[in-house]
């Protein structure tokens, strides 16, 4: 077994699960707690960008952000069965990283522009923080999706590895 997710990036993404959940189930019933959980959110959202660039190797943006085209050949190969096992992310899940991150963000930033006089009552904030929390809560679906068939085809448990940080070592045709 060889350490991938380092604990800032576990506990981030653990505590980001708890924050999405908790404001998502309390939208229309708990305001404060809401407001305090889109906050968090946008805190995690925050130190994660910062740990990006200057976190453990697994971590960085420049181990995981890859170009259009190569998720692109990605995705095709996951479509005939081909693709290839990553010990950190792969160039689909990088992607859907940067994706969640990002309308996590613009969540966060419509949810807090709802309670400043500027754009309290405002329907177009309203309609994007909306849009927003649906659209992540699709990304959400796609990435469970994504990691349980990962986890199926590389006959690796990416929630334990989420937990644990390790993964199995790199094979000889895995891409570390």
């Amino acid at each position: 077994m060889v350490r991938v997710w380092d604990r800032v990036v576990r506990s981030f993404h653990w505590a980001l699960v708890l924050s999405f959940v908790t404001a998502w189930f309390t939208s229309h019933s708990a305001e404060d707690v809401h407001h305090w959980a889109g906050y968090a959110a946008a805190a995690l959202v925050a130190m994660r960008l910062l740990w990006a660039v200057l976190g453990t190797p697994y971590a960085r943006f420049s181990q995981f952000v890859r170009d259009p085209v190569t998720v692109l050949r990605y995705l095709s190969a996951i479509a005939s069965g081909r693709e290839a096992r990553y010990i950190g992310h792969n160039p689909a899940g990088g992607a859907m990283v940067i994706a969640l991150i990002a309308v996590m963000g613009s969540t966060a930033l419509t949810g807090w522009l709802m309670t400043t006089d500027a754009y309290f009552g405002v329907s177009w904030v309203e309609a994007a923080h909306s849009l927003a929390a649906h659209g992540l809560l699709l990304l959400v679906f796609l990435h469970i999706g994504g990691v349980a068939l990962a986890s199926f085809r590389h006959r690796e448990n990416l929630v334990r590895a989420m937990i644990t940080g390790r993964k199995r070592k790199a094979g000889p045709v895995d891409i570390a």
